[in-house]
């Protein structure tokens, strides 16, 4: 029941299911606003509609992009209103519904954990830097699977974005091109999203529509705020009905991610045929990534991220898997870039204020040209029992298997999961591509995208 309202699920085996629950309305490109109260029944037994995201060729269905939704339109125009990052503030939304009704489902308000992998994980890192670091009493914990705070910078970035979609539907000629935006057929609206650029073009993995910092819900640059110390980490204090009993839940922390993560989001041959030569790979890297970097400072990347096949993504497999010249060393800058640089980073700043755990998996590493990559700790169920055991026990350990320690600065344990008849899973050390990844950091933070 929410209120006087049923609500019908469905059993599948041991477990009950509520789906597709409505907990609030989404006005386009402005804030959710959420429900004050349920009318009539509601029919739980399947999902509610996906959100309207854009379309792109389909290069390997191991891929979806959630990443590219509709939730965070940047530019000017958004800031001035004092609003974006829609999409965070919808998720926001719907912890709030948990405290309030979860106990109808027989659910903990005060044992919340946050799960995502990929644009879910950098949800989930970002939640626990909205306003300034402050959970709101909403969530304890956190499990993020490929995926940690992106660097990025203000919405300003977003200008260039906006004025495409804006020119592409005529907005740009009215006098409030953002009222014109909210207000146009959907079709017109998503044909020119659908023209913005995507992973599968040149721009590779520098995403049109990223989550940006707003001033509000994000203070500031995600990297930023991580090194001024705003982040998650205060213990959660909680009442309970019959009287004032608290109870200290120290935020936790598990981040991981595979080995190979740049792979499947380099082989378009839009982005092969941009990077082929030395001046065009380095050209790539100026003018999509690091377009206000000097040239010295450029240079040391040459060096990190070297032409040479068997220094490149997949990553120990010697001159495999050269799907074209250069792809090997774009995985690995991307990769790094994007997921295995911003993981380190928050790890390494938050390890001393909050118990952390983190993880690589090598798992398919020598499945096919992709290694071990993006997704492929999912496609083996990897990480089941371990979140399992985290969400229950506010630790990711499972009896019999490895003992996974917690991630310190001083020691920086990694529970590694190797492919058969190599030991798997086994503790070892995040110290590698040490130097190319602490210099990415440093770059993304004076130059965030």
């Amino acid at each position: 029941m929410l209120g006087s309202t049923n609500v019908t699920g469905i059993d599948i085996g041991p477990v009950s299911k509520f789906l597709g629950i409505p907990f609030a309305s989404a006005p386009r490109f402005n804030l959710p606003v959420p429900l004050q109260s349920y009318n009539g029944p509601i029919d739980a037994t399947k999902y509610g509609p996906a959100c309207i995201q854009q379309s792109m060729p389909i290069i390997s269905t191991d891929f979806e992009t959630a990443e590219e939704s509709y939730g965070f339109l940047a530019g000017s125009e958004v800031h001035n209103e004092g609003i974006g990052n829609f999409g965070l503030y919808d998720q926001r939304v719907a912890l709030k519904w948990i405290q309030t009704y979860i106990h109808a489902f027989g659910g903990d308000s005060t044992r919340v954990t946050i799960l995502g992998q990929s644009a879910g994980a950098i949800s989930a890192s970002l939640q626990m830097l909205a306003f300034g670091g402050d959970t709101q009493g909403l969530f304890h914990g956190a499990f993020m699977q490929s995926g940690a705070p992106v660097p990025v910078d203000s919405m300003l970035n977003g200008q260039g974005v906006y004025d495409l979609i804006s020119s592409k539907t005529g907005c740009d000629k009215t006098l409030d091109s953002l009222k014109c935006l909210r207000e146009i057929p959907l079709e017109q609206l998503k044909s020119a999203v659908d023209a913005s650029p995507n992973f599968v073009g040149p721009e590779g993995l520098h995403l049109a529509w990223p989550p940006r910092a707003d001033g509000i819900f994000l203070q500031e640059a995600p990297m930023k705020q991580i090194l001024a110390g705003k982040v998650s980490s205060i213990p959660i204090v909680s009442g309970m009905s019959g009287g004032p009993v608290h109870k200290e839940f120290t935020l936790i922390s598990g981040l991981g991610n595979c080995d190979d993560e740049g792979t499947g989001f380099s082989i378009s041959p839009l982005l092969a045929i941009h990077v082929l030569t030395e001046d065009s790979y380095r050209g790539w890297i100026r003018d999509v990534w690091l377009p206000n970097a000097t040239e010295d400072e450029l240079s040391k990347l040459w060096d990190y991220y070297p032409a040479d096949p068997t220094q490149g993504s997949p990553f120990d497999t010697g001159l495999n898997n050269t799907i074209y010249t250069n792809y090997k060393r774009v995985s690995a800058f991307q990769g790094d870039i994007v997921f295995q640089a911003p993981r380190r980073f928050m790890l390494k700043h938050i390890a001393s204020k909050q118990k952390v755990w983190s993880y690589l998996s090598k798992r398919l590493k020598l499945s096919g040209p992709l290694g071990s990559d993006h997704g492929s700790d999912l496609r083996v169920n990897l990480t089941d029992p371990y979140v399992i055991s985290f969400v229950n026990t506010l630790n990711p350990n499972v009896d019999g298997t490895t003992a996974w320690p917690e991630y310190t600065n001083d020691t920086p344990n990694m529970l590694t999961f190797y492919d058969d008849p190599l030991p798997s899973p086994n503790v070892t050390q995040d110290t590698y591509r040490l130097l190319p990844m602490e210099y990415l950091s440093n770059l993304s933070l004076a130059y965030p995208i």
